[in-house]
C-alpha cells in the first residue's frame, strides 16, 4: 500500500488540481521528509524551500482564482547540482566549482518542469564532475542507498536516486554519459529514463562528455516517468542537440498493448559477468513478457572500450585548465582518469569515433527485426560503501569502474531506455528495457506494463 510519503507524482498533482490537497502542503510535506531523513542520506547539498513556498503558493492562488494548472501542479522536484538554480553556484559535485558565480538562469529543463507546476526543493549529491558509478562523493560525502545505507546509491546521479529511493520527492532529474541514471535506478529501486540523445534539452547544465551526455528523470513509477518527460521535451535553441524533434507525448501510449511489440534477450556480451540477481531480474523480466528470443549485440565489449576512450578524452579536454591549476581540489580517483584521458593519443580517438559510427549502424540493423532489448542494467545489486572491488566473472575487478559495465555500450550510441527495478530481496535491482532511437514511448509501454504485471515496482525504502 502507498503511504503518505510515498505518494506518486501523479496523486500529487491530481490532489492538487482537486483541491483536496494544497500545493503548498505538498511542498511542507516534502521539506519535512528532507529533514527527517536528509541527515542519513545525504542526496542534498542544496534545498530551496523559500523559492519553493513561493512557487507553491502561487500555484495556489491560480486554483484559487479559478486558472488551469499544469500535469505537475504541486508536484515536488529536486535535480542533480549540476543543472542551473538560478542563485545557486553550479557545482558538479566538485570542490572547485563551489567559487563560481550563482547561475543567473534555471536549466531548460528545470523552467520546463516549474511550467507543467512542478515545484523545485533542492540541488542533489552526485560524483565528482559525473565520472563516478558509486555515488561516493569525497567533498560532500556519499549519498546512501534507501534500502540499506551501508550501500552505495550509484553514480553519478547518487543523490537523484537516493531521494527518490528514499521517498523524499517523488521525482528528480539527473543526468547520463555511461550509465549514470540507469545504476542509481538499478541500485535503488526506482525507474529511470535515458532518453535518445539530442531528445531532451542539456542547456545551461555542466557538461562531462558532450557528445555522450543525457539528461532525464527518475520517479517511482512508471507513469510518473512518462508524465516528467512529457514535459520537457521539444527542441531548444540553447542545445545544439536537441534541435530536431518536435514533442511526441508519450502518457497517453502507456496502457497501449505490448503483445505486439518484438522483445528479444540482448545475448552475448550481456549475458557475462552477471551476479545470480541480476540473471533473476532478467529472467523474471523476460518471462512475464514472452520473451525468449535471444539476440546478440555485436562488438559490445569493444563499444564499451570505446566510450571509455572518448569519455576520458572529453572530460579531460574539457578540464584541462582545472587540473594544471588546482589539481590537489580535485577527487584524486577523477583527477587521475581525467590526466590519463589526455594522454590518449589522437589516433586512438578517432578509431574510437570511426567504431562508433560503425557500431551505430549495427544496432540500427538489429532493430529492424526487434522492438525491445531486454539487459541488465548493472551486474549486481548495489555493493556497500567503500568496497573497491568485486568477484566477476571469477576475476577481482575494481567497483567503481564496472558497475555500468552493461549500460556504456547502449548510451555510448544514444539509445533510448528505461530502468525498470525488480524487487529482489533484501535489495532491488535494475533491468535495461532499450528501444530504437526516439522511441521512448515504446520502452515506457514496456515499463508500464510490467509494472501492472506486479513484476517491477519500486519498493518502500527500508534502510532509515
Amino acid at each position: 500500500m502507498t503511504t503518505k510519503r510515498e505518494m506518486t507524482a501523479s496523486d500529487i498533482a491530481s490532489a492538487v488540481a482537486g483541491r483536496k490537497m494544497s500545493a503548498l502542503d505538498a511542498t511542507e510535506a516534502a521539506l519535512a521528509r528532507i529533514k527527517q531523513h536528509d541527515a542519513i542520506l545525504n542526496a542534498f547539498t542544496d534545498i530551496t524551500a523559500d523559492r519553493a513556498r513561493a512557487k507553491a503558493r502561487a500555484i495556489d492562488a491560480d486554483i484559487a482564482a479559478g486558472k488551469t494548472v499544469g500535469p505537475l501542479a504541486g508536484v515536488p522536484f529536486a535535480v542533480k547540482n549540476l543543472f542551473d538554480v538560478a542563485g545557486l553556484a553550479t557545482r558538479a559535485g566538485s570542490k572547485i566549482n563551489r567559487d563560481r558565480v550563482p547561475a543567473m538562469r534555471d536549466a531548460t529543463l528545470i523552467e520546463r518542469m516549474e511550467a507543467a507546476g512542478a515545484v523545485l526543493v533542492g540541488a542533489l549529491n552526485m560524483g565528482e564532475y559525473a565520472y563516478d558509478f558509486t555515488g561516493e562523493n569525497v567533498h560532500h560525502g556519499p549519498s546512501r542507498n534507501p534500502h540499506d545505507t551501508t550501500r552505495m546509491s550509484g553514480g553519478s546521479s547518487g543523490g537523484s536516486g537516493s531521494a527518490v529511493g528514499g521517498a523524499l520527492v517523488p521525482i528528480a532529474l539527473g543526468s547520463d554519459t555511461n550509465g549514470s541514471i540507469r545504476v542509481p535506478s538499478s541500485f535503488c529501486g526506482i525507474f529511470g529514463l535515458k532518453p535518445t540523445y539530442g531528445r531532451l534539452s542539456r542547456a545551461r547544465s555542466f557538461p562531462f562528455v558532450a557528445s555522450l551526455d543525457h539528461l532525464g528523470p527518475f520517479a517511482r513509477s512508471a507513469t510518473d516517468l512518462a508524465l516528467a518527460y512529457d514535459a520537457m521535451q521539444g527542441p531548444d535553441a540553447d542545445d545544439a542537440a536537441c534541435t530536431t524533434r518536435g514533442i511526441e507525448p508519450t502518457l497517453p501510449l502507456l496502457a497501449n498493448p505490448v503483445s505486439d511489440l518484438r522483445i528479444a534477450i540482448a545475448g552475448g556480451y550481456f549475458q557475462q559477468n552477471l551476479f545470480p540477481e541480476a540473471v533473476e531480474a532478467i529472467g523474471r523480466v523476460a518471462k512475464a513478457l514472452g520473451a525468449t528470443r535471444v539476440v546478440d549485440v555485436p562488438e559490445a565489449a569493444r563499444a564499451r572500450a570505446a566510450a571509455y576512450v572518448i569519455s576520458t578524452t572529453e572530460g579531460a579536454s574539457l578540464h584541462l585548465d582545472r587540473l594544471r591549476k588546482r589539481p590537489n581540489d580535485f577527487d584524486p580517483a577523477v583527477r587521475d582518469r581525467l590526466i590519463a584521458g589526455a594522454m590518449v593519443p589522437a589516433p586512438l580517438v578517432d578509431r574510437a569515433q570511426k567504431f562508433r559510427r560503425w557500431y551505430r549502424a549495427q544496432l540500427a540493423e538489429v532493430f529492424k527485426s526487434v522492438d525491445v532489448l531486454l539487459a541488465p542494467a548493472t551486474p549486481c545489486t548495489a555493493p556497500k560503501l567503500g568496497q573497491v572491488n568485486f568477484n566477476l566473472g571469477g576475476v577481482e575487478l575494481p567497483v567503481r569502474a564496472n558497475i555500468g559495465i552493461h549500460t556504456q555500450p547502449i548510451s555510448f550510441i544514444g539509445l533510448p531506455v528505461v530502468a525498470v527495478p525488480v524487487p529482489l530481496e533484501p535489495l532491488p535491482i535494475g533491468v535495461q528495457i532499450i528501444a530504437a532511437p526516439w522511441r521512448e514511448d515504446i520502452a515506457l509501454r514496456v515499463a508500464y506494463a510490467l509494472e501492472k504485471m506486479g513484476v517491477v515496482a519500486a519498493p518502500s525504502p527500508k534502510g532509515f
